[in-house]
C-alpha cells in the first residue's frame, strides 16, 4: 500500500512539473518534451487506478502519436522572432492573481471533501469495468455520433493546418501557382 502512495506522489509531482513546463518554457521544443513528461506521468496515474487500457492508450496515442506530431510542428515552425505576448501588457498582471485565486479554491475543495477518501478503496465497480470490450462498445454503440464528430473535427483541423502552413511557408511560385501541384492559387494584393 505504501508503494502505491509513494508512486502516486511521484507521478503527481511529475505531472504538475510537466504541465508547468509546457506553460512556462519559452522554447517550443522543450515545451513539447515537458508535455510528453506530463502525458507519461498521467499514464502512471491511470495505472495506479487499475485502468490499464487507458494507460496504454495514453502512452500510445498521446505521448506517442500526438507528441511526435507536436515535435514535428515545433521543428517545422522553428524559432520565431516576434514575442509570444506584448511586453508590459496591463492584463498580464492579473494572471498571477487569478492563478492564486484558483489555487486557494482548489485547496478548499481538497480539504473539504477529498481528504476523507484517502484511506478508502473507492467505488465498487464490476469486473469488466474499463475493459477494451466495454470501451469499444461505448464508443461504437452508445457514443458513436460524438466519437465520429470528434474525428471529423480533427480531420478538418489537420487540413486547415496544412493549408495555413503552405501559405506561411510560401509554397507558391511567382506566377501564383502551387509548386507541388501546379494549380493556380488566388492571391490577395498587399498594399496595392
Amino acid at each position: 500500500m505504501w508503494f502505491e502512495q509513494v508512486m502516486f506522489f511521484v507521478f503527481a509531482i511529475l505531472c504538475l512539473g510537466g504541465a508547468l513546463g509546457v506553460v512556462m518554457l519559452h522554447n517550443p521544443f522543450y515545451s513539447v518534451l515537458a508535455l510528453v513528461c506530463h502525458l507519461v506521468s498521467l499514464a502512471g496515474l491511470f495505472l495506479l487506478l487499475q485502468a490499464q487500457f487507458l494507460a496504454a492508450a495514453q502512452v500510445v496515442v498521446y505521448a506517442g502519436a500526438v507528441a511526435v506530431l507536436y515535435v514535428f510542428v515545433a521543428a517545422y515552425i522553428g524559432g520565431q522572432d516576434e514575442p509570444i505576448r506584448p511586453v508590459g501588457g496591463g492584463i498580464a498582471s492579473f494572471g498571477p492573481l487569478f492563478a492564486a485565486a484558483v489555487a486557494i479554491e482548489l485547496c478548499f475543495a481538497f480539504i473539504g471533501s477529498g481528504l476523507t477518501a484517502l484511506d478508502t478503496n473507492g467505488a465498487d465497480l464490476g469486473a469488466g469495468f474499463g475493459s477494451p470490450g466495454q470501451i469499444g462498445r461505448l464508443l461504437l454503440q452508445d457514443f458513436l455520433l460524438p466519437f465520429e464528430a470528434a474525428s471529423f473535427l480533427l480531420l478538418v483541423a489537420a487540413i486547415g493546418a496544412v493549408v495555413l502552413a503552405r501559405r506561411r511557408r510560401g509554397l507558391e511560385d511567382e506566377t501564383g501557382a502551387d509548386r507541388t501541384t501546379g494549380s493556380p492559387i488566388p492571391r490577395a494584393r498587399k498594399g496595392w
